[in-house]
This record gives C-alpha cells, structure tokens and sequence, in this order.
C-alpha cells in the first residue's frame, strides 16, 4: 500500500537526514583538529519496483563522502618536529616503536610530532612516525626502499654525541720580502683528533739563501711523530715554498699543493691524523705570499670540532632528519617518506585523524618528497582542519529543514490512515 510506502519512505530520510547531522558534528567538533578532513552525505535513491501504471515509494540512503585528498591550510609552529605536506601523500606510523610485518601502517597528514622520553617522533595519538635510516649523506641505507619493512620508528637521539678531526687546514699569511737568510717566522694553528681533543700545530717559515724560497716545518707537542704523507714514514714534515717575481707562489716542494700533514701517536690516544694544508693556489695570491711587507697572518681555518652534545633535530623540505650537535656538527640520520595512494578517498577512516589502506584505495606508493607526483614537506608547520564553520553551519541549517520536512511526511500519511479508518465507522 502506498500509504504505508510514504511512511517507510519519510522514515528512511530521517535516517539519512540523521546521518547527515552526524557528519556535520563531527565537522564542526574537529574544526581545529590536525590535519582533520571534513565528511559531507552524499544522498541516492532507493527504488522499488515498479508495475503497470503504479508507483511504490523506495526512499533515501546517504553514504559518507571524505574530502581525504582536499588540502588545509598550513599554519606556522615554532616547534622544528611540527611537520605539514605540501601536496599529494600522507605520512607513515604504526602503532609499535619496532613494527613487525604484520602491523598495520597508518597514513596521516596530521604532522604534530614530539619526541617521547625514548626519542621516538610519536604523534599526541600515540602513533610512531616511520622513516628511512639513512648515511651521512642522506641516502637511505635500506636495501629496498619501496617496501614497508624498510622503514623502522624515528629516534632522534639514536646519537648522543659527535666530533669531527680536522681533515683540512687553510692558511693565508704573507712573508715579506726583504726577510734576510736564516729569518723565521711562525704561526700556531689549532687542529683536532679523532676523539674531539684540541691540539696546537706550529708552522716556522725559515728564509733560505735562494731568492724567493722558504722552507715551513711543523710540530706538534702532543704528537709522537709529525711527518710528510703517512705515520710511519720517518720523514719529518718539511716543505719548500718557493715564490714567483710577483709575490704569488710558484711550487711547494716541486708540485702543486704541499705534501700531507701526517700526526701520530696523539697523547690522547687517538687514531692518526692526516691533514691537507690548503697554502694556495699556484700564481695566485689567495693563501700564502711574498709581498714587501711585514709578516701578517689574513686567515688561519681548519675543518675539526670538539666533541659536542646532541641537542635537537631539524627536519627539511627533502624529509631529511638531521641532528644537532652544540659544537655547531650536524649529521643525517633519517629520511621521512611520502607515501600516495591511486584514490586517497577511498582510504578507511581510524580514530586519531589516520587512515588506512583499502581496496577502494588501491596499493600505497613510497617515495622521497618531491619524487613524482609526492608533495614536499613544510618543516615547522603543521594543516588546518578542512572544515569550514561557515558551510557547516549553512548545512546544518539545510539538514535541520529537511529532516523537519521528512516528519511531515509520517504525520501526513498518519492522518491519511486515520481518514481510511473512519471510514468504517
């Protein structure tokens, strides 16, 4: 009976009228949640068979429509670990600092992460982000890099503490000129060891009776051996620098560039050093030189540090996670993944603004930032909520009307029934 078809057909928009006020609350609830996207109904017919010339009411259903792939608005933190997309892609966690296998993967854009009492990067849901170990260059180390269990928890203090030995030393001074036979020179430069301990290296520049030529040596107090090329040689550190007519250097010891400063058995018990000195370039006067004038040092630099403490990360738009040392070293140690998806909409929603993996999703996709179609991550930011009060509000309006409307629907057909029923009396 088709009085009886209207009431079912009022009763089915009211529930799909309540499961558009559903979503409309938890729109306007997570307003300010991170990297929040918005759900609106969509709405279809229900129809039911038709016969001959009479109509049977079906109804309405509504289904869930997610804006997963619709991009918020980037806002501003002051925290380094705060991290936003910038285009397609989610980011990777799990629910296990050490995933197994068999864990699921969440996927995210909500990029508020903190580092826990472990060091993990964990969300305020809990969730771990994953990322690649990487080389000190950034290069992931892991064998395939398009898998999951490539991926493991980033710990940013998975290093407590860095030095750097001194590899290079870059000296200009200019020698004068009218220095007799047998004059000297000298100059002090501070290098460092393997393990971070500061030693001093004197450099005496020793005028020789051929014209435009000195000899440089080195020494060091806490070396047991300073020689030229490698630790063992026996050949004490000694360099002939002969000089053009225009005060621009012409050879060190008959070639380019100065032999290798080769330092041994440091008191501290440090492995050997080996150190370039970058005296200058041949004919040109951009390290050391012989001018008529007094002795004067321009720049004395070297590469080293001293041990320094871990104390914080920074994070760049390429997702390298690269760590902070107080001696001013840095080091690489993690690289964030984006992971894409052929229909980000089709995702399964789960609590704490993640999403998983579906069949209407289609297979994930891992990539470096910026790689393909992968968007780039906005270091010290995080995304709005895709909800906007505005609309929600106008919907909630529309939504209030409609449903109203629906009960209409009952109460006119209620009172049709009782007309029919009269009729017997």
């Amino acid at each position: 009976m088709s009085l009886y078809g209207a009431m079912f057909s009022g009763v089915s928009g009211l529930n799909a009228q309540s499961q558009a006020l559903g979503m409309i609350s938890d729109n306007i609830s997570n307003v300010n949640t991170v990297g929040y996207k918005n759900a609106h109904a969509s709405f279809s017919t229900l129809v039911t068979r038709q016969t001959g010339n009479t109509y049977a009411p079906g109804g309405v259903r509504s289904a869930p429509v997610y804006s997963i792939d619709r991009q918020g608005l980037l806002q501003a933190s002051e925290d380094n670990t705060d991290l936003a997309i910038s285009g397609q892609g989610f980011f990777v966690m799990t629910e296990a600092a050490t995933p197994t296998a068999s864990d699921t993967r969440f996927y995210s854009r909500a990029g508020e992460f903190a580092a826990d009492s472990e060091g993990f990067l964990r969300a305020p849901t809990g969730f771990y982000l994953q990322g690649w170990r990487t080389d000190l260059s950034g290069t992931p180390t892991a064998s395939n890099t398009s898998l999951l269990t490539g991926l493991e928890s980033i710990r940013v203090n998975s290093v407590s503490g860095s030095a750097s030995p001194t590899s290079t030393v870059d000296l200009g001074l200019n020698l004068p000129a009218s220095a007799t036979t047998g004059a000297t020179e000298s100059t002090n430069t501070t290098v460092f060891d393997s393990l971070g301990v500061s030693h001093t290296v004197a450099l005496t520049w020793t005028k020789q009776a051929a014209a435009n030529t000195w000899v440089v040596t080195a020494a060091a107090t806490d070396a047991g051996s300073v020689e030229e090329g490698t630790v063992g040689s026996g050949t004490a550190y000694s360099v002939t620098v002969v000089f053009n007519g225009d005060g621009t250097p012409a050879s060190f010891d008959g070639g380019a560039t100065p032999p290798v400063l080769a330092l041994g058995t440091w008191s501290s018990g440090a492995s050997n050093s080996l150190i370039t000195p970058n005296l200058g370039t041949q004919n040109v006067a951009d390290g050391v030189t012989q001018f008529s004038s007094t002795y004067s040092v321009s720049f004395n630099n070297q590469d080293g540090t001293q041990f320094g403490n871990f104390f914080g990360v920074k994070v760049d738009e390429d997702g390298i996670v690269t760590a902070l040392f107080d001696n001013g070293e840095t080091q690489k140690i993690y690289k964030i993944p984006i992971a894409t998806f052929p229909n980000p909409n089709g995702l399964g929603t789960k609590t704490g603004t993640a999403f998983t993996q579906s069949e209407k999703s289609g297979d994930f996709f891992l990539r470096s930032p910026g790689e393909g179609n992968a968007g780039t991550i906005v270091p010290s930011a995080l995304e709005s909520s895709t909800s906007d009060i505005a609309t929600e509000f106008t919907s909630l309006i529309i939504t209030q009307r409609a449903y109203a409307a629906k009960t209409r629907i009952i109460t006119t057909a209620d009172e049709m029934l009782s007309e029919l029923i009269a009729i017997k009396r």
